[in-house]
Protein backbone atom coordinates (compact mmCIF):
# COMPACT_ATOMS: atom_id res chain seq x y z
CA UNK A 1 0.00 0.00 0.00
CA UNK A 2 1.45 3.40 -0.93
CA UNK A 3 2.74 5.49 1.96
CA UNK A 4 0.38 8.36 1.02
CA UNK A 5 -2.61 6.09 1.68
CA UNK A 6 -1.12 4.95 4.99
CA UNK A 7 -0.81 8.60 6.01
CA UNK A 8 -4.41 9.45 4.96
CA UNK A 9 -5.79 6.46 6.85
CA UNK A 10 -3.56 6.84 9.92
CA UNK A 11 -6.38 7.47 12.43
CA UNK A 12 -8.40 4.39 11.47
CA UNK A 13 -5.26 2.24 11.17
CA UNK A 14 -3.39 3.37 14.28
CA UNK A 15 -6.15 4.17 16.77
CA UNK A 16 -8.56 1.74 18.36
CA UNK A 17 -11.55 4.07 17.92
CA UNK A 18 -15.06 3.84 16.51
CA UNK A 19 -17.42 6.60 15.32
CA UNK A 20 -20.83 6.41 17.00
CA UNK A 21 -23.73 8.20 15.29
CA UNK A 22 -25.17 10.88 17.57
CA UNK A 23 -28.64 10.40 16.02
CA UNK A 24 -29.17 6.62 16.12
CA UNK A 25 -26.15 5.15 17.94
CA UNK A 26 -24.90 3.04 15.01
CA UNK A 27 -21.21 2.21 15.28
CA UNK A 28 -18.91 2.71 12.28
CA UNK A 29 -15.38 1.48 11.66
CA UNK A 30 -13.76 2.98 9.75
CA UNK A 31 -15.49 6.35 10.31
CA UNK A 32 -17.81 7.74 7.63
CA UNK A 33 -19.17 11.15 6.73
CA UNK A 34 -22.76 9.80 6.80
CA UNK A 35 -24.33 7.15 8.99
CA UNK A 36 -25.27 4.02 7.02
CA UNK A 37 -28.32 3.47 9.25
CA UNK A 38 -29.96 6.92 9.43
CA UNK A 39 -27.98 9.32 7.24
CA UNK A 40 -26.84 11.40 10.21
CA UNK A 41 -23.64 13.40 9.95
CA UNK A 42 -22.67 13.98 13.59
CA UNK A 43 -20.49 11.38 15.32
CA UNK A 44 -18.81 10.88 18.67
CA UNK A 45 -15.46 9.08 18.69
CA UNK A 46 -15.22 6.35 21.34
CA UNK A 47 -12.72 3.59 22.17
CA UNK A 48 -13.54 0.28 20.46
CA UNK A 49 -13.87 -2.94 22.46
CA UNK A 50 -10.73 -5.06 22.41
CA UNK A 51 -12.41 -8.47 22.24
CA UNK A 52 -15.04 -9.99 20.00
CA UNK A 53 -16.01 -13.04 17.98
CA UNK A 54 -15.34 -14.18 14.43
CA UNK A 55 -18.55 -14.05 12.37
CA UNK A 56 -17.20 -15.42 9.08
CA UNK A 57 -13.85 -15.89 7.38
CA UNK A 58 -11.99 -16.97 4.28
CA UNK A 59 -8.57 -18.51 3.75
CA UNK A 60 -6.41 -16.60 1.26
CA UNK A 61 -4.28 -19.00 -0.76
CA UNK A 62 -3.51 -16.75 -3.75
CA UNK A 63 -2.45 -13.41 -2.33
CA UNK A 64 -2.37 -9.95 -3.89
CA UNK A 65 1.03 -8.33 -4.56
CA UNK A 66 3.00 -7.74 -1.38
CA UNK A 67 1.34 -10.52 0.63
CA UNK A 68 2.55 -13.65 -1.19
CA UNK A 69 4.97 -14.53 1.62
CA UNK A 70 2.04 -14.85 4.05
CA UNK A 71 -0.12 -17.46 2.29
CA UNK A 72 -2.14 -19.20 3.43
CA UNK A 73 -3.66 -16.62 5.77
CA UNK A 74 -7.11 -15.97 7.18
CA UNK A 75 -9.19 -12.79 6.83
CA UNK A 76 -12.44 -12.51 8.71
CA UNK A 77 -15.35 -10.31 9.73
CA UNK A 78 -15.26 -9.72 13.46
CA UNK A 79 -18.02 -8.41 15.72
CA UNK A 80 -16.45 -6.71 18.70
CA UNK A 81 -18.14 -7.00 22.10
CA UNK A 82 -19.46 -3.43 21.71
CA UNK A 83 -21.21 -4.32 18.41
CA UNK A 84 -18.64 -2.76 16.07
CA UNK A 85 -17.88 -4.87 13.01
CA UNK A 86 -14.60 -4.86 11.13
CA UNK A 87 -12.55 -6.95 8.74
CA UNK A 88 -9.10 -8.08 9.84
CA UNK A 89 -6.51 -10.78 9.42
CA UNK A 90 -6.75 -13.63 11.92
CA UNK A 91 -3.17 -14.20 13.09
CA UNK A 92 -1.31 -16.73 15.25
CA UNK A 93 -3.54 -19.64 14.28
CA UNK A 94 -3.43 -22.24 11.51
CA UNK A 95 -6.24 -21.91 8.94
CA UNK A 96 -7.54 -25.39 9.85
CA UNK A 97 -8.02 -24.30 13.49
CA UNK A 98 -10.15 -21.22 12.71
CA UNK A 99 -13.88 -21.48 13.43
CA UNK A 100 -16.84 -19.14 13.23
CA UNK A 101 -17.78 -17.90 16.67
CA UNK A 102 -14.25 -18.16 18.06
CA UNK A 103 -13.34 -15.46 20.59
CA UNK A 104 -10.62 -13.08 19.44
CA UNK A 105 -8.77 -10.05 20.73
CA UNK A 106 -7.76 -7.02 18.68
CA UNK A 107 -4.06 -6.27 18.35
CA UNK A 108 -2.01 -3.59 16.63
CA UNK A 109 0.62 -5.23 14.40
CA UNK A 110 2.84 -4.83 11.37
CA UNK A 111 0.84 -5.46 8.20
CA UNK A 112 3.49 -4.93 5.53
CA UNK A 113 6.55 -2.96 4.49
CA UNK A 114 7.21 -0.95 1.32
CA UNK A 115 10.30 -2.56 -0.18
CA UNK A 116 13.21 -3.87 1.85
CA UNK A 117 13.89 -0.57 3.61
CA UNK A 118 10.57 1.22 3.11
CA UNK A 119 7.80 2.51 5.30
CA UNK A 120 6.26 -0.07 7.61
CA UNK A 121 2.45 -0.19 7.57
CA UNK A 122 0.70 -1.17 10.78
CA UNK A 123 -2.92 -2.04 11.37
CA UNK A 124 -5.40 -4.18 13.24
CA UNK A 125 -5.21 -7.95 13.39
CA UNK A 126 -7.07 -10.35 15.66
CA UNK A 127 -5.75 -13.38 17.51
CA UNK A 128 -7.61 -16.17 19.33
CA UNK A 129 -8.21 -15.59 23.03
Amino acid sequence: MPSARIWRERNQRYLNEVAVCDTCGARHFPPRKRCDACGGSEFTIQPMAETGKLLTYTVIRTAPPGFANMVPYVVGVIEMDDGTRLMAQVADVEPEEVAMGMKVTLQFRKVRQEGRTGIIGYGHKVVPV
